[in-house]
Order: C-alpha cells, then sequence, then structure tokens
C-alpha cells in the first residue's frame, strides 16, 4: 500500500511540474506603442517589462539594438539570467538621465522631466530656459563634446541611462560607458524621413519615464496643430517660388526633394525650385546651376549661417544677383538664440514641425495666418 501511495505521489509530483512547464511556456500577452508616422523604433509593454527596439540608429545602419526596460517590480534575478537576449537592461523609471543633441532637451521638457537631465556635452548650446536655469543652479554638468564625452566626469555621474546619437556607430566614449554598465541608446529621430515622424520620437522618452500616455496626448496635439496648419495652406490662389541654402567654397548646397525640409515646403504649398529631387543629404550644385533656376525666385529660406544680408554679400558677391537678395526677402532662423547663444531652431524645430510650418506659411501666404507672429524664421536684416 506504501508503495502505490508513493507512487501516486511521484506520479502528481511530475504532472505538477509538467503542467507548471505547460504554463511558463505560454507566450506573455504584450501591447505595442501605437506609432504613426515614426519608423527608427518600436516598445512592447508586457506588464512588468517593455521591450524597446531601435531600428534605424543612423542611416544604413546594419545593426538593431534590443533593450529590455524594467519596471519598478521586475524580477532582476530573473532579467540578469537573461541579459543575452537584449543589449541592455534598463531599470524604470529614468531618474538620472543624459542625453547628447539639443534635440532631445524639448521632450524631457514637455513630459515634465528636465529635472532628471544631470549631464550634456555642449550646454551652451542649450536654449531651454526652464534647462538654463538649472544649468544655472549647476544641477547639469558639462560633458565637452558628443564624440569626446568626459567620461571621467560622466561615470561619476554614474546616471541611469546615456541616450546618444551617432553617424555611424563608431563613438569610443560611448563604447567606453557601455563597457562600464551604464546603459546607452542610440536615438534616430534625425534619421527619420518626416516632420512628424521626427516629432514621434517623444514616445521614446514617454516610454522611459512610463509617461507613454502623456507622450501620446503632446504628440496628438503637434500633429492636429500641423494638419490644421497645412489644411488652411491648401485654399491659397498663390504658390510663392522658394531658394534656400547659400554657397560655401563655390559650392551651393541646399535641401533635396525628399528631405524633411522639402516635405515642410509641400505642406506650406509653395513651390520650392528643387521638388522633384531625390537623394539622402544635400544638393551641392554649383553657382550656374542655382542661377539659372533661382534668380527671380521670390522668396529665399535658410541662407545657411549667414546672419546678415552683409555677411551673405561678403560672403560672396554673386548672392546679390538674385532678387529676393535685392527685394531683402530673405528668411533665416540662425538669429532666433537663447540666452548663451544656441539656435533654437535646432533645438525645438525638431520636435515642434506645426510651429515650423506655421512659420513658413506665414512668410509665404500672410494672409493665411493673419495674427500669427513666426517663432523661429526672421527676415535677414
Amino acid at each position: 500500500m506504501k508503495k502505490i501511495t508513493f507512487i501516486l505521489i511521484v506520479l502528481l509530483v511530475i504532472s505538477c511540474k509538467n503542467e507548471l512547464g505547460k504554463q511558463s511556456k505560454k507566450p506573455v500577452k504584450s501591447t505595442t506603442l501605437n506609432l504613426k508616422y515614426a519608423k527608427g523604433f518600436s516598445i512592447k509593454d508586457y506588464g512588468t517589462y517593455k521591450v524597446l527596439e531601435i531600428k534605424r540608429p543612423w542611416p544604413q545602419s546594419e545593426k538593431e539594438y534590443r533593450f529590455a526596460l524594467l519596471k519598478d517590480n521586475s524580477d532582476v534575478a530573473f532579467w540578469d539570467s537573461k541579459k543575452n537576449r537584449f543589449d541592455n537592461i534598463i531599470h524604470l523609471p529614468i531618474r538620472k538621465i543624459v542625453v547628447t543633441s539639443t534635440t532631445h532637451i524639448p521632450a524631457l521638457e514637455l513630459l515634465n522631466e528636465a529635472q532628471t537631465l544631470i549631464g550634456f556635452p555642449g550646454i551652451d548650446f542649450i536654449s531651454s530656459k526652464k534647462v538654463r536655469q538649472l544649468i544655472h543652479k549647476k544641477k547639469i554638468r558639462e560633458l565637452g563634446k558628443n564624440d569626446g564625452l568626459n567620461t571621467e566626469i560622466l561615470l561619476e555621474l554614474n546616471p541611469d541611462l546615456v541616450v546618444g546619437f551617432g553617424i555611424d556607430g563608431n563613438n569610443r566614449s560611448l563604447e567606453t560607458i557601455k563597457k562600464s554598465g551604464i546603459p546607452v541608446v542610440f536615438n534616430g529621430d534625425w534619421v527619420e524621413n518626416s516632420p512628424l515622424a521626427k516629432a514621434e520620437w517623444i514616445k521614446f522618452f514617454g516610454a522611459l519615464f512610463n509617461k507613454e500616455k502623456e507622450a501620446d496626448s503632446i504628440f496628438n496635439h503637434i500633429e492636429k496643430n500641423y494638419m490644421d496648419a497645412k489644411l488652411l495652406a491648401q485654399n491659397v490662389k498663390t504658390k510663392p517660388s522658394i531658394l534656400s541654402g547659400a554657397m560655401h567654397s563655390d559650392i551651393w548646397y541646399l535641401p533635396n526633394g525628399t528631405s524633411t525640409e522639402a516635405q515642410l515646403l509641400k505642406d506650406a504649398n509653395v513651390n520650392y525650385l528643387w521638388s522633384d529631387t531625390k537623394g539622402s543629404g544635400s544638393l551641392k550644385l554649383n553657382f550656374e546651376s542655382v542661377l539659372v533656376k533661382a534668380k527671380d525666385a521670390d522668396i529665399w529660406l535658410n541662407p545657411s549661417n549667414y546672419s546678415s544680408l552683409e555677411s551673405l554679400k561678403n560672403a560672396n558677391e554673386n548672392h546679390t544677383i538674385f532678387k529676393a537678395f535685392q527685394n531683402k526677402n530673405i528668411y533665416t532662423f540662425t538669429n532666433t538664440t537663447g540666452a548663451t547663444g544656441g539656435v533654437l531652431y535646432y533645438e525645438l524645430g525638431m520636435t515642434r514641425p506645426d510651429m515650423v510650418l506655421k512659420d513658413l506659411i506665414k512668410i509665404c501666404h500672410p494672409e493665411v495666418l493673419k495674427n500669427y507672429k513666426p517663432y523661429f524664421f526672421k527676415p535677414l536684416e
């Protein structure tokens, strides 16, 4: 009888183990973060953790990165045994962060997480008034340059995460940081091919701070503003012709027709004279070809980094041949700067394409937005 009882107990234990095995193999349901435009990242939420994938950290990247984002109640011991499945494990919410591009600053501010920023390379380039106050209070440390971070200070700060960016993935400073155990995530917002896709990367930061709903609400507001402005521009009767860029060393650099800059001009319903071109990066043209096509262009936008008509003339006398120069119909964002000289457009423009689009519409179709004052763009004087 004892033998039969023992056999029954053994069978019961085996049965339970098998049942537990089946349960452990049962896939955990996940919800995928809704992305309408951005293609460079994805996030799946499994309840106690999230999986972040960076699909295109830089142009021509052949590597994708996967990160496990653990929430506070996650089993750390379990995840330590799963490290080989991910490039790194990040504990949420982020309480101390280092970012490396001014384009990352607006997301922190909009999500009310600016106080988590503890280090940045080139703090004089930051224009945000709220972040400048933190810098003034010495809450944010200077870290040198993006391609040569002061790793000694950064390691001393010991952030929960470093958000980097790279043009090819060869950044020795970031590699040193990763080897120290501090997670590094490459942000590929700048690689996206549309203004709203770039702006949607605020949801990337929303996931890092467990603020997905807030990020979604902010983006929906930006998208609505953008689409409303675009719709208004479609009703105009005239489309001014647009020249862009300027010469450097006898080469004229200007946006190609598939760039985000050209997309903004298209949505502003103007005649960008190089809208039919394609490619990656800027167009590089000789002066003669630009003169033939754009000598009589109505408006000249973004004449490189020239901050005055005089500097544009002194750089190359041929700039003065264009009708837009003679009519002083040139607009630039270069002169809209923060307290320490950082160009505000480079910081905020990617996150707020709705404001950029409204600026362009006001300049090109002043009758459409009668009471609007351009935020970034000013006439070149």
